[in-house]
């Protein structure tokens, strides 16, 4: 089987060759540590650790190299530091701490590599220097910006000309640019806020120079994969194309650029101004994390994503189902010889086309009753990152306790009795989407699980 990925820069699917057979690089903008992360910030780490979870079962585990960065320097977070009166060290470290903490609770695997901003100073400054170098890059008033005029081919990841750039970028206007267009790679800082010694004074770098910079010293100056939301498209990867390369000798940043599509709420797009973000950590106090996976992989990842309740009750009884086959097998020994089932391998191999590969899941749990069922199954499951509980802990972690549905029943019982059957079946479908199914007869209410 071949994979094939839809290539941004070229706008179709291309058959993924990597530049070294014996390395395979990807790089995923990761979180500016500044807030909690909601929804739509977890999809990106969620697609991209199936795509790498593909790439290492075609390739092997250690022919695979994934960094994703951490952006621990920002505007924004030195405004939150100043609202809190505190460090943008301790911000920056307790939001660091809690995206990692939700990213487990969605099964996403560590990175093998997370460069920081604030560690890589250094490198920031020698490619900074590197274009200034080549006159691809001025200081100006204690500013360093990268001079777009220079660079030929920008605008082409993302096919903008120059107006459509300059209208849809919120472009600072400042006497010391020379052009418009021109982003900042290093800005000064008041004697109040963080700041590095340079040659043009003591400041810190821009946003779009962090990525580069990082890329360039764990990875190399082109890699294989680079990867992250459809909002990155512009300026910020069309911003280090080009300053990438500018200062690698004309060397392109990455052979493959994968985005993924946005997460609406309920139909609507999911804003902090609207005030309809939902919370990582908040949904994990109410719903498993491999339901929330389950959601965020039941779209294709380049098309928008509509997150509702229906979606999340969906994904849990399916699911439910999927743990139940395991559970009634659980006498059943995988065979270690079972591997991931090859309709599954091949919808993932399509661009990712997860929701296809979850729709392969339900005619292996039907299959699981035997050894190289039950291992085609869970292998075939881990290469998704789902059923990776043990099925009867599912089953209590996720049902309502005994004495709530003993409570529920009784309740039931009399609605029944008083003739409010509206209730009596409200109460019924609630429990069966926990997976318990109440059978009535002439001895009393029965429960089984579904």
């Amino acid at each position: 089987m071949t994979l094939q990925i839809y290539d941004s820069s070229r706008k179709g699917k291309r058959v993924f060759q990597p530049a070294d057979p014996r390395r395979k690089t990807l790089y995923v903008c990761g979180p500016t540590t500044y807030n909690y992360a909601h929804i739509g910030n977890a999809r990106p780490p969620v697609v991209f650790d199936v795509l790498r979870r593909v790439l290492r079962h075609h390739y092997g585990k250690d022919a695979v190299l994934y960094a994703r960065n951490i952006t621990d320097i920002d505007d924004k977070i030195i405004t939150k530091a100043a609202e809190e009166k505190t460090t943008t060290e301790t911000v920056s470290d307790r939001y660091e701490a809690a995206y990692l903490e939700d990213m487990a609770g969605l099964g996403v695997e560590p990175p093998d590599l997370a460069p920081h901003a604030t560690q890589s100073i250094d490198d920031i400054l020698t490619l900074i220097s590197d274009l200034i170098d080549r006159g691809q890059a001025y200081a100006a008033e204690a500013h360093v910006l990268f001079n777009v005029a220079t660079y030929g081919g920008y605008g082409a990841l993302s096919g903008r000309n120059r107006e459509d750039m300059l209208a849809g970028a919120r472009v600072e206007v400042a006497p010391y640019k020379r052009d418009p267009g021109d982003f900042v790679l290093w800005k000064p800082s008041t004697p109040e806020q963080p700041g590095w010694d340079s040659p043009w004074g003591r400041g810190r770098p821009g946003w779009h120079i962090e990525c580069s910079a990082m890329i360039r010293a764990t990875l190399g100056k082109t890699i294989d994969i680079h990867g992250g939301g459809i909002d990155l498209l512009f300026p910020h990867h069309e911003n280090e194309v080009a300053q990438s390369c500018c200062a690698n000798d004309g060397a392109p940043l990455a052979r493959y650029w994968m985005h993924n599509g946005f997460v609406d709420m309920n139909s609507e797009k999911m804003s902090k101004s609207l005030g309809n973000v939902a919370l990582i950590r908040d949904l994990l106090k109410d719903w498993p994390g491999e339901v929330l996976r389950y959601v965020l992989l039941s779209a294709q990842y380049r098309q928008p994503l509509d997150w509702t309740d229906d979606a999340l009750k969906q994904a849990k009884a399916t699911l439910d189902r999927l743990y139940r086959a395991l559970e009634a097998n659980k006498d059943v020994e995988p065979s270690p010889e079972a591997s991931v089932d090859e309709h599954l391998l091949a919808a993932l191999d399509d661009d990712l086309n997860t929701p296809q590969a979850l729709s392969v899941l339900g005619r292996l749990a039907a299959a699981s009753n035997s050894p190289d069922g039950k291992g085609a199954l869970l292998q075939s499951a881990a290469l998704l990152g789902l059923l990776q509980n043990d099925p009867e802990t599912w089953r209590v972690g996720t049902a309502a306790p005994v004495g709530d549905i003993d409570a529920l029943i009784e309740q039931r019982a009399t609605a029944k009795k008083n003739k409010d059957f509206a209730t009596a079946d409200a109460i019924r479908d609630q429990l069966l989407e926990q997976g318990i199914i109440l059978e009535d007869g002439p001895d009393g209410t029965r429960r089984r699980l579904r």
